[in-house]
């Protein structure tokens, strides 16, 4: 398991609102709650950025945390990201943010400490680019991009 430093911003962190937790034991992302003073009405297809309170420091270029939507608000109230997936590099250590849109018809509250968004440690690999003038195989596929397979 590897150990990724976390700073509390915002003392309502280990009080009121719990530390970023998985939601089971086989969750894979971590829950990020907004750490603001009131509720915040989003309106449609308004975008508003909610502080965590928390800053992570990873400090290993081989890992990255991604910020994803949580699957209920999205499909259910049509709350997304406003960057569609939010991207902590190694050598960030400010506050995690999140960008909260609503995609939906309807107003929607953010609540003080609710969860908003989940936030997943993946491993990265950093290549080393070698360059070609030509590829060596030919594939099958070739250079046929998007909608190259149909809809079948």
């Amino acid at each position: 398991m590897k150990k990724i430093k976390i700073k509390i911003l915002d003392d309502r962190i280990g009080t009121q609102f719990s530390l970023p937790s998985y939601a089971t034991s086989g969750s894979s992302g971590l829950d990020l709650r907004a750490c603001i003073k009131d509720s915040i009405i989003l309106l449609p297809n308004e975008t508003v950025l909610i502080p965590t309170g928390i800053a992570v420091y990873i400090d290993d270029p081989y890992i990255t945390a991604i910020i994803l939507p949580r699957s209920g608000l999205g499909h259910v109230q049509g709350i997304v990201l406003g960057n569609l997936v939010g991207l902590i590099d190694s050598d960030y250590q400010g506050q995690v943010m999140v960008s909260l849109w609503n995609r939906g018809s309807r107003n929607f509250s953010v609540k003080v400490g609710m969860r908003i968004a989940q936030i997943v440690f993946i491993p990265i690999i950093r290549p080393i680019f070698e360059i070609v003038t030509n590829f060596v195989v030919d594939t099958e596929r070739k250079v046929q991009g998007f909608g190259h397979s149909g809809v079948k």
